[in-house]
């Protein structure tokens, strides 16, 4: 491992611990040279998983792409580093056990489901490029597509709760 710093290959690993889900291993490790301190993570590579791209062309799944447009999406809101690697474990887990070959649409639309739970301005970002909005139209339709839901707040009582509704009606 080359030290970040000084680019010595002389280093020696301090500190080793599994992910939470056992899929890679964490490593300290301290440059020999400078004594500059690094964190390496070591994970079983899937060369056997490949991409086909909207023009038909084929690539090797790429997880640190996958997670680099998320983490795009999700830029400046106040979601945790510890959400995106999850959300990037889920997709990646429902990716290897779907087949060998997965369509660059269908990685996108995984995405999107799972945004549209997490943040919905994320998933208006990862919808914008994932879409190919062309015009406002297209995106304020996106917007409506999402709904208004309602969140229920859990300090302001229900003004007509579901038993009491049609009381006095006929």
């Amino acid at each position: 491992m080359r030290c970040p710093k000084c680019g010595s290959r002389d280093d020696k690993v301090i500190d080793s611990r599994q992910s939470r889900d056992s899929s890679s291993i964490r490593r300290r490790r301290e440059c020999l040279s400078c004594e500059y301190r690094f964190t390496t993570y070591e994970e079983i590579e899937r060369s056997d998983l490949r991409v086909v791209k909207r023009d038909r062309t084929h690539e090797p799944f790429d997880r640190r792409k996958l997670a680099a447009s998320i983490a795009k999406a999700l830029e400046k809101r106040s979601i945790s580093l510890v959400t995106l690697e999850q959300l990037v474990d889920d997709i990646v887990h429902e990716l290897e056990t779907s087949g060998r070959e997965v369509m660059s649409g269908d990685i996108g639309t995984k995405v999107l489901e799972k945004l549209r739970g997490i943040d919905e301005v994320a998933y208006l970002r990862y919808a914008s490029v994932h879409q190919r909005f062309q015009n406002v139209d297209e995106f304020a339709d996106a917007i409506h597509a999402l709904g208004r839901r309602v969140k229920p707040n859990s300090l302001q009582r229900e003004l007509f709760p579901p038993e009491q509704a049609n009381h006095g009606r006929v």
